[in-house]
């Protein structure tokens, strides 16, 4: 999978086989990309390459890769790097969600969110960005939600990690002004991709205004390719993320936390 200039550029997707990162992979291959696939689901990646390669003219490399595994993000730059493919872009996408009362939860499973929403995704920028820097091009996604901009009661992890995305991207972005790599952090309201009934086990009972992973990742991608740093799609999840200039940290907080118990109650 070589990348030379006159060749094709090549974009990593972390949880690429569903959801928005499925999405962001087919419209990454339907303007020629080759494309590095990154999830734990392996059977999935199969069959997303084998469609998109007899579909497409793009060459699609699989990594069956469970990124709460610490040292998942090393052994996937020295994998690529070893194989000479650099990345043009990388999207962060991979995530879940755990509902419940902190004091309920399962540490376990919170450490994996932890170590996938927060050190897996900063190290594999850390690991990529700079070869970016030295050709004064390259692009960086992550999807983060609104959570980020509100603690979150019954999700209290999944809402700190992605708020320490949110704010990560922002500041790297503005430290990479100049240099010809741009930083977007794309940040979702309710999405039809299946995330809700994980945390639960139930279906929402919040079930309006959903946007679809379609016009999500769409959205994205197109802010990602003009340089934008937050891309928040939809009307109301604009005046969701910004409502804390007009309401008090504790009202924002009590409100989430109804909204949360009323929708997985």
């Amino acid at each position: 999978m070589k990348d030379e200039n006159n060749m094709q550029k090549v974009a990593l997707v972390t949880g690429a086989a569903s959801g928005i990162g499925y999405e962001f992979t087919k419209l990454l291959v339907e303007d020629s990309y080759n494309i590095i696939l990154i999830d734990k689901e392996s059977d999935k990646l199969i069959e997303i390459k084998q469609s998109f390669e007899n579909e497409y003219d793009s060459e699609i490399k699989i990594i069956a890769k469970d990124l709460s595994n610490p040292s998942s993000a090393k052994e996937i730059y020295d994998e690529l790097t070893q194989q000479q493919i650099r990345i043009d872009i990388l999207i962060n996408n991979a995530g879940f969600g755990i509902f419940g009362k902190f004091t309920d939860t399962n540490w376990e499973e919170e450490y994996e969110m932890i170590q996938l929403h927060v050190v897996t995704s900063t190290l594999l920028v850390k690991l990529f960005l700079k070869g970016m820097v030295e050709r004064k091009a390259g692009k960086i996604l992550f999807v983060t939600s609104v959570a980020a901009f509100y603690p979150g009661p019954f999700m209290s992890i999944y809402n700190a990690t992605k708020a320490y995305l949110q704010s990560f991207a922002e500041a790297i972005a503005n430290e990479l002004k100049g240099t010809g790599v741009t930083v977007t952090v794309l940040s979702p309201g309710l999405t039809k991709t299946g995330f809700q009934k994980t945390i639960g086990g139930k279906e929402p009972k919040i079930n309006q205004s959903w946007a679809s992973a379609v016009k999500v990742a769409q959205y994205g991608y197109k802010a990602m390719h003009s340089g934008r740093v937050i891309a928040i799609p939809g009307f109301l999840n604009y005046i969701l993320a910004n409502a804390g200039r007009f309401l008090t940290r504790n009202a924002a907080t009590n409100i989430v936390g109804k909204l949360q118990k009323k929708n997985k109650g």
